[in-house]
């Protein structure tokens, strides 16, 4: 039986089992009960130097059980799905509930935002598990990567991995959905060296579809083109330049901000971002749209996690911070309706308003472009960012050298503001799509 049908078969079981467990829920007295289920099944193989280093097969997942009895909640869960297993559990979160404090906030979504018929979003498309197909796809791209330029000398490795995976969430609103949902990647990690030095860099892919996977020839030749460039990196004096995020380094930026507008960190007072709805927070051109629907996106979703309907969202819209990013309860907090943003975020688009990397070096002029970034230096709560940083020094528009071991610093309210433009340059391996960003001016702390 192919691993299609299978897979099928577990998701009725498992939608039965959430069903079950709502149901003895409510039976044992609980107002309000939910139920979900996350399982993956899949395969991850790891090679180095071309030599076999791993190979994991999972098949894993838990059945998690809140229940709302008077207002307080209860949580339990087990990865055992059979009735007795299933009722052990149900009764454990009983118990828990009797047992915390009240809280008015708390309960499920409201019945009439649940997503009732969810659009098939073309999330599942299943591969072979077959690891020895996995283990042939790391091994080329090692190969390829190690005999294509003499300054490659090592390899951190090339891992292949192919994941199957069941949502299911039910409710005591008669409601359980479920879908399906896949994911391939391949990566490779390669060490150049030139004299002395040696230089780590990597290229990944990742798509629902592995026929969307760049092929290995193309996941080395970014690896070592990001490896050999690095070679003869310096440190630069301190000063205050401008700063262009590569692609993905920008992806972070935005990180910060979901961060900032989610509602666990409005409601706790420890956001920057606090009282700046409908306020700008960006250059009057700047928009992140949020599109749920696209057809095999990364992070499609139809529902969120507490089963409510995503929508299309302008979460940034002429520089002004048009929605944030709630749940049932942190909504309840800040007297506001969810988001449907329980589980996260859901497809984000960063428009450009300006050319390819070429041109965004062009408009930076002399100053820093950052291709990575260390450390975890960003203050939530005030905003302020320190980070360390790798990548290059432009001169004119154009690169001069590569730069190692330097420190960025700013806050994020005035990096946001300070966007100069975003590129075309878009990296579609992430569900945060955004092109590469300028900022007007940071401190950067040299040598």
């Amino acid at each position: 039986m192919d691993s299609s049908r299978l897979i099928a078969q577990e998701q009725a079981q498992l939608k039965q089992a959430v069903a079950d467990a709502v149901s003895m829920a409510t039976k044992l007295g609980a107002d309000q009960a939910e139920v979900a289920v996350s399982r993956q099944t899949g395969i991850s193989v790891n090679t180095r130097m071309t030599e076999v280093e791993n190979i994991e097969f999972n098949h894993d997942g838990a059945l998690g059980i809140s229940v709302y009895v008077d207002g307080r909640k209860g949580n339990s869960s087990t990865s055992d799905i059979s009735q007795e297993s299933i009722a052990r559990a149900v009764q454990a979160a009983i118990e828990i509930a009797k047992h915390t404090s009240q809280d008015p906030f708390s309960g499920l979504a409201d019945p009439e935002l649940l997503e009732r018929a969810p659009q098939d979003l073309d999330l599942f498309h299943p591969a072979s598990l077959d690891p020895d197909e996995g283990l042939s796809i790391a091994k080329a791209c090692e190969e390829i990567a190690l005999n294509a330029d003499s300054r490659i000398v090592n390899s951190d490795g090339a891992s292949y991995s192919s994941h199957l995976g069941i949502k299911v969430y039910g409710n005591s609103h008669d409601y359980v959905q479920s879908y399906l949902t896949s994911r391939h990647s391949l990566s490779c990690v390669l060490i150049a060296q030139q004299g002395d030095e040696m230089q780590r860099d990597y290229s990944y892919t990742m798509a629902r579809n592995s026929a969307d996977l760049w092929q290995p020839e193309q996941v080395a030749k970014e690896a070592i083109e990001r490896s050999v460039a690095r070679l003869g990196a310096r440190k630069i004096d301190t000063c205050s330049c401008p700063v262009l995020f590569s692609a993905d380094s920008a992806v972070s930026l935005f990180g910060h901000l979901v961060n900032a507008i989610s509602g666990g960190s409005l409601y706790r007072q420890s956001s920057f971002l606090l009282e700046r709805l409908n306020t700008q927070v960006f250059p009057p051109w700047f928009n992140i749209s949020e599109r749920p629907h696209i057809l095999g996106g990364l992070a499609s979703s139809p529902y969120d996690a507490e089963g409510v309907k995503t929508q299309d969202r302008d979460i940034i819209l002429n520089g002004d911070l048009n929605s944030y990013l709630l749940t049932s309860y942190s909504g309840r907090k800040l007297g506001m309706p969810t988001t449907g943003h329980a589980g996260g975020i859901h497809n984000w688009f960063v428009n450009s308003n300006h050319g390819d990397l070429q041109d965004m070096l062009r408009q930076l002029g002399t100053g820093l472009y950052v291709t990575e970034l260390m450390g975890q230096g960003v203050n939530a709560v005030s905003g302020d960012y320190s980070r360390g940083a790798a990548g290059f020094w432009v001169e004119n528009g154009e690169i001069a050298f590569p730069v190692h071991e330097v420190t960025i610093a700013s806050n994020l309210k005035d990096m946001f503001m300070g966007i100069q433009a975003v590129g075309s340059d878009v990296d579609l391996r992430s569900s945060l799509r955004t092109g590469s960003v300028l900022i007007d001016n940071m401190k950067v702390a040299g040598s």
